[in-house]
């Protein structure tokens, strides 16, 4: 029989980082009689594998549900491989393109790898959605559907707007927030998390628990997580994301960037130091040696603590003392590919000797930086070239090009771009 802290302990943990309760009151009483009963609460969390890679925005939610499961609670991991078929309309102004179900299935198998970066492998359920909804009938999808109306899903933000606007609207988007709401039912959930933007879902989980005779589950939700720049939520595709699975270094470096307001809201939100701790190290610590221990802390908890202190160790080297770390990425490249052309085409006038003789060659800086992976274009490395973002050999370089004397053996440049480091290693063939 499991041996559960007390009910206000369990409370003050789960109440950390959390952004609202539904009801306090109820959660508190199923706790109450799972400790008295020894029965752990089923706990669920659901994640549509519409992205191959998490990102730290996912992990906030993810936290929540390790939480539960540190108190002993059943920790439920639902990958939406029939939602995601659907699509999620939360945020959305227009219909989302579906997923083919080879995408879903090999976006779902990174996702239990992923998860488990937080989540015990030994005491997490993982299940699918397509368990249940798979084997439903169509008199099964008529009897779902009976259970909720028209008018209370067009209350919803997304929908009401677009029905507004007359942007369209699928009918089998309408159908999301009942399959997922359904989910609760066939899993007996006692709880179910998510992010805030999905409460709509989460509270149509509890009618339809109630509708199916079962008693309704307490939904908890979490923050969104602002991303480095620190405004806009966390996405891949704003460029603001620190993916799991991203290198040490490049990981520490970004957690560095980030400016020392958000700082703390990613203490709360992507650690387990208590808000006591927090608000004590805000006003005794130093600011630059407290986020430094943030970047260790969710290095270790993606990597490991080694690997953790030595993406420290690399970050001052580049960043405080502009030494090259020793495993900073090596990207080898031919002339050919870089090399910018003579005479005319290096822009000088016609009849003109070239100034810099045939023992100098000319290195494109704009295809350097794509070829190392530090811009998206040529376009996008020459704006970082004007606006002195870009370091050759830790001198600040604006040109698009750049002479050096002829190769005759590797040339290796260090490119520093913000918080970002490549060695270039350029060989003459």
């Amino acid at each position: 029989m499991p041996n559960f802290a007390p009910v206000e302990e369990q409370l003050t943990y789960l109440k950390k980082g959390s952004a609202e309760i539904i009801r306090e009151a109820d959660l508190r009483a199923k706790l109450e009689k799972s400790r008295a009963t020894g029965k752990p609460l089923r706990v669920k969390l659901g994640m549509d594998p519409t992205a191959p890679d998490l990102h730290l925005g996912h992990t906030v939610v993810l936290r929540k549900l390790k939480h539960f499961q540190d108190l002993g609670h059943t920790a439920i991991f639902l990958i939406g491989d029939f939602t995601g078929m659907i699509g999620d309309p939360t945020g959305r102004s227009a219909t989302r393109p579906p997923l083919s179900r080879e995408q879903i299935e090999q976006n779902a198998e990174t996702y239990k790898a992923q998860v488990f970066k937080i989540l015990d492998p030994k005491k997490t359920v993982i299940d699918f959605n397509r368990r249940w909804m798979g084997a439903f009938t169509a008199d099964d999808f008529v009897r779902l559907l009976a259970k909720y109306t028209v008018s209370q899903l067009l209350e919803r933000e997304d929908f009401h707007k677009r029905f507004q606007e007359e942007k369209p609207i699928s009918v089998h988007e309408l159908l999301y927030p009942l399959v997922q709401g359904y989910d609760s039912v066939a899993l007996e959930a006692d709880v179910e998390l998510g992010g805030t933007d999905q409460k709509f879902n989460l509270l149509v989980g509890r009618e339809l628990q109630r509708a199916y005779g079962q008693e309704s589950q307490v939904v908890l939700t979490t923050p969104i997580l602002e991303g480095l720049d620190g405004v806009q939520k966390m996405s891949k595709s704003l460029g603001n994301a620190i993916g799991i699975h991203e290198p040490p270094l490049e990981m520490y470096g970004k957690v560095m960037s980030i400016s020392d307001e958000m700082m703390w809201r990613y203490y709360e939100l992507l650690t387990d130091v208590q808000v006591s701790e927090i608000e004590k190290m805000k006003s005794e610590a130093h600011p630059m040696q407290v986020k430094k221990d943030l970047a260790r802390r969710i290095v270790a908890d993606f990597h490991s603590a080694e690997a953790a202190a030595k993406a420290g160790e690399d970050w001052a080297k580049q960043f405080q003392k502009d030494e090259v770390p020793e495993n900073v990425e090596e990207v080898h490249v031919s002339l050919a590919e870089v090399e910018y052309s003579p005479g005319e085409e290096r822009g000088l006038p016609r009849g003109i000797a070239d100034p810099w003789g045939p023992t100098h060659v000319f290195i494109d800086l704009a295809k350097l930086l794509v070829r190392c992976g530090l811009a998206e274009s040529r376009s996008d490395a020459g704006r970082k070239l004007k606006q002195g973002s870009v370091k050759v050999d830790n001198a600040v370089e604006t040109a698009p090009r750049k002479a050096f004397p002829e190769l005759v053996q590797p040339l290796t440049l260090v490119l520093r771009l913000g918080k970002r480091m490549r060695k270039a290693v350029i060989h003459p063939q």
